[in-house]
This record gives C-alpha cells, sequence and structure tokens, in this order.
C-alpha cells in the first residue's frame, strides 16, 4: 500500500506525466493500453473472443470539463457500441463507462442523460454497459444514479471498491436491485476516513465481498490478478456448489496473462478488460501503482543498451 500512494502521488507531478509520454515507456504503455484508436482496440478484443475469453471495452477518459466534450465522449462509446453490434464476438463483449467522462463533474443530469443513450444503443442488442467506479466522491453519486436506471435498464451496472468502509452496504444495494456488480481492491489514493489503509484489511473486505456477491449476486464479476485470492475464492465456489455460468473472473488487458490462461483452461468464464484511446496516463498510473513489478520493468529498461 505504500508503494501504491507514492507512485499515485508520482503520477500527479507534469514532470512525471511527461516522462511516461516518452519513448522509455512506450512499451510498457502497449502492455496496458489496447491501441489508441476503435479499430486496433476492437481487433485486440474480437481476438481474445476468438480464444475463448469474454471481453469488456473501455474508451479511456475521465473528467471532462464541458457539455461539448461529454457529448462527444457519448458520441465515441456509441460508435463503439454500433462496432460491437456489428462485430460477429458481440454477444462475448460489453462495454464499460466512466461517468465523468460523461459529464459527471457538469452535474448528475447530464451524465445520466448520456449513459442512456448508450444504454439506449445497446438494450435491444442486450449489451451490457457498467459504469466504471472512479474516486471516492462519485460512489455514493454513482450508486444513486444505478438505483434510477436500473428498473428501465437492466443492462445496466457498476463496480465497487473493496477498500472503501461504505462498500459492504453498497454490495446489499445492489444485490437488492439485481444488477451487476464487478468487485475490485481498489486503486485510486484515498484517505483512510473513507478507505482502509492496510493491505490485509483490504484483501479481507475484497474476500468476504465477493463471498457475498458470489451467495446472493446477480452475475458477479471477481475482479483481481491476486493468485492466493483467486485461490480461496475458487475454493470457496467449490464448497459452496456454485454453477461457473453464475459468475466470471475478469482480469486487466496485459496483467497476469499466465493466470488468464490458467482460469480459461480450467473452465472459468474470464473477461479480458480492453482499455484504448488517447486519454491514457490517469488509467496507467494506476496500474503501475498496483504492481512493483511494473516500475521494476522500468528500471531495467534504463540499462539496457
Amino acid at each position: 500500500m505504500v508503494f501504491r500512494t507514492l507512485v499515485l502521488k508520482l503520477a500527479a507531478f507534469k514532470p512525471f506525466e511527461k516522462l511516461t509520454k516518452s519513448k522509455l515507456f512506450r512499451p510498457l504503455v502497449k502492455r496496458f493500453v489496447a491501441g489508441e484508436d476503435l479499430d486496433t482496440a476492437l481487433k485486440v478484443g474480437e481476438d481474445y473472443v476468438k480464444q475463448g475469453y469474454l471481453v469488456s471495452m473501455d474508451l479511456l477518459g475521465e473528467n471532462v470539463a464541458t457539455k461539448q466534450e461529454a457529448d462527444a465522449e457519448t458520441s465515441a462509446y456509441i460508435e463503439m457500441a454500433n462496432r460491437i453490434i456489428a462485430s460477429p464476438q458481440r454477444d462475448a463483449m460489453n462495454i464499460s463507462v466512466k461517468l465523468t467522462a460523461l459529464g459527471m463533474d457538469l452535474s448528475d443530469e447530464i451524465a445520466v442523460e448520456n449513459y442512456k443513450k448508450i444504454l439506449d444503443v445497446c438494450k435491444p442488442h442486450d449489451i451490457f454497459v457498467r459504469a466504471d467506479m472512479e474516486a471516492s466522491q462519485y460512489c455514493g453519486r454513482t450508486v444513486k444514479i444505478i438505483e434510477q436506471l436500473f428498473a428501465n435498464y437492466t443492462n445496466c451496472g457498476t463496480v465497487l471498491q473493496a477498500y472503501l468502509h461504505r462498500t459492504p452496504g453498497d454490495i446489499q444495494t445492489m444485490i437488492g436491485l439485481k444488477a451487476r456488480v464487478r468487485i475490485v481492491k481498489g486503486a485510486y489514493l484515498e484517505p483512510d476516513t473513507v478507505a482502509y489503509q492496510i493491505k490485509s484489511k483490504v484483501d479481507e473486505m475484497y474476500v468476504a465481498g465477493a463471498k457475498t456477491l458470489l451467495l446472493d449476486g446477480n452475475y458477479p464479476a471477481i475482479a483481481t490478478h491476486d493468485e492466493k485470492i483467486i485461490a480461496l475464492i475458487k475454493e470457496f465456489i467449490k464448497q459452496e456448489a456454485i454453477p461457473r455460468e453464475r459468475y466470471e473472473f475478469q482480469m486487466i488487458f496485459g496483467v497476469r496473462r499466465d493466470l488468464q490462461e490458467m482460469l480459461l483452461k480450467e473452465g472459468y468464464n474470464v473477461r479480458i478488460y480492453i482499455p484504448y484511446g488517447a486519454a491514457w496516463y490517469p488509467y496507467f498510473s494506476r496500474r503501475l501503482a498496483e504492481r512493483p513489478a511494473n516500475m521494476l520493468f522500468i528500471a531495467k529498461s534504463l540499462f539496457k543498451k
């Protein structure tokens, strides 16, 4: 957790952002980001589906400042949706959106209006559109938006972060709705007033939340690259005789491909989160913060001839 905090603080400095856009970081960026355009990313997603994976497509970008920018992001998501609808692999593909990219910083009403436009395109084709969870100040608002929309849009759902103190209550809210949840540990820099700071406690809360969702949730997504947690979850699934069609594992493009392949070979549903777009820096910095090995990769490259 200390390493993650240091990297996230470092990522806020402009010189570090400039460095990550240099040639030095390019191989690592390409590892985590499936291209800067829809054509490239969609091909990556379709190739994963051909291997037997499910995928979730995500256009990177967040915190737009104007209504025009929010409208442009919405149009880009609708283009993505239409391309997925036209794809032979569409039944294995869904979409992740960030509500701040749809105008949430301007108002919840603008974000809801734009989210509904995307949901309207996807609903007749049974394409699920998940609202990604962002920093803690957006959490309650995002949960309320899902509560507001779910009666008419059962193809919406969200993400819950195990490190937030409020998450057990939000899990029960989503279970009551029957809305689909992706559970993650959490990747933002948060104060101890709202989030657990000790890794062992975050892991404990993650496992507890995942178990609750597996027992009572609607097709939860267990999103983790932590081998110990995956082993615990697999043992719980076996003990409770939970059918594999009732849940899926989710992993990020470029992270622990060995685990992705292992779970797929064992017969689990595995969905790969496919991020793309030019606005990749905030996403990329969070990926660096999650694993010391990612920074080690950079350090080694500095000494290559």
